[in-house]
């Protein structure tokens, strides 16, 4: 029988592209999910649990059917303007629900985890690109709860033994490439989605925060990773851990950055769209720059991403965009 592997959020935008990647690697992903972010139609390649993390006896329950031997983590509320306005709904979610199962995982004897953390846990870094020596500095709740999870996990290692590797990423961005599921958030707060649907007609136009930054054209730069290069990095983690691999913290990002305006033109491209944009003033705590330096996860995890061209991850993101199931 293939190893269970617990994925918390496994029917989210990354849990769910994760389970493809688990699956493909001879795991058997035991998705675990409220189905308040996630979606039903994403669950795929194995049995479906559906619970929240904040409920102790389900997951005991769940825990106890499955014996994974190893759990990941991505059952978390991301919406950073959201966490400002709520902070709340986010520290019960994201830090009550982690804790509960943190501890779930320790008192079950699960000896690893591997947790959906974020760049920004690093805030406003001082330098790019940003590596794991960048100080932690949170701007907002959500990059907040992310870095309190973190030192969860650290001071759980130290008491109980358990193992974990916290993945630090940047932009996740595309679809998976054989068009089987995709990036879908209600309400939308990621660019390239957000340009797709001015692309479809269901928004008039696409606004730009801000065209005065200190970047080549005046807007803001990011690291864009496709989903499925986040994936794989996941497998990679885990077998780290099975394989009795220390605790990680590492980036994960393509290292080079793109403008809204980049991706703007490279959207303009592949749709064949005109695409409204329109300036609007910047939004506070926008980094002008965000890229990350991924050389530990490359040098520790054996990883590399291999769908790094924008125009991969925007042509994948089309293909999805035009066929999801909630625009039918």
């Amino acid at each position: 029988m293939s190893d269970v592997v617990l994925v918390a959020g496994g029917a989210g935008y990354i849990g769910s592209h994760v389970c493809k990647a688990l699956a493909a690697n001879g795991f058997l992903p035991v998705t675990y999910d409220s189905l308040e972010k996630g979606h039903d139609w994403a669950i795929k390649w194995g049995p479906f649990e559906r619970g929240d993390i904040r409920d102790r006896g389900r997951l005991d329950e769940v825990l106890e059917r499955w014996r994974p031997v190893a759990v990941l983590h991505f059952a978390a509320f991301i919406e950073v303007g959201e966490s400002v306005r709520d902070p709340g709904r986010y520290w019960d979610n994201n830090v009550v629900g982690s804790l509960t199962l943190i501890a779930a995982l320790r008192d079950a004897g699960v000896p690893a985890i591997v947790f959906s953390s974020t760049a920004a846990v690093y805030g406003m870094p001082e330098r790019v690109p940003v590596d794991e020596k960048a100080a932690l500095a949170p701007v907002n709740p959500y990059g907040a709860t992310k870095m309190t999870v973190e030192t969860i996990l650290d001071d759980f290692e130290a008491a109980h033994g358990l193992r974990s590797v916290a993945l630090r990423y940047f932009n996740a961005a595309g679809a998976d490439p054989d068009g089987e599921i995709g990036e879908c958030h209600s309400p939308e707060s990621h660019l390239i989605p957000l340009i797709l649907d001015a692309a479809i007609g269901r928004r008039s136009h696409i606004s730009l925060y801000g065209e005065d930054y200190p970047t080549p054209d005046g807007t803001c730069v990011r690291d864009y990773i496709h989903v499925t290069d986040l994936a794989s990095a996941h497998v990679l983690a885990l077998k780290r851990l099975l394989g009795g691999g220390a605790s990680l913290r590492c980036n994960l990002g393509n290292g080079a950055g793109f403008s809204v305006k980049q991706v703007l033109d490279v959207a303009r491209r592949v749709t064949g769209k005109a695409i409204p944009a329109e300036i609007c003033p910047r939004r506070p705590g926008d980094p002008a720059i965000l890229v990350a330096d991924s050389s530990l996860a490359i040098r520790e995890l054996g990883w590399a991403p291999r769908l790094a061209a924008l125009e991969t991850q925007v042509t994948h993101a089309w293909a999805w965009h035009q066929h999801r199931p909630d625009l039918k």
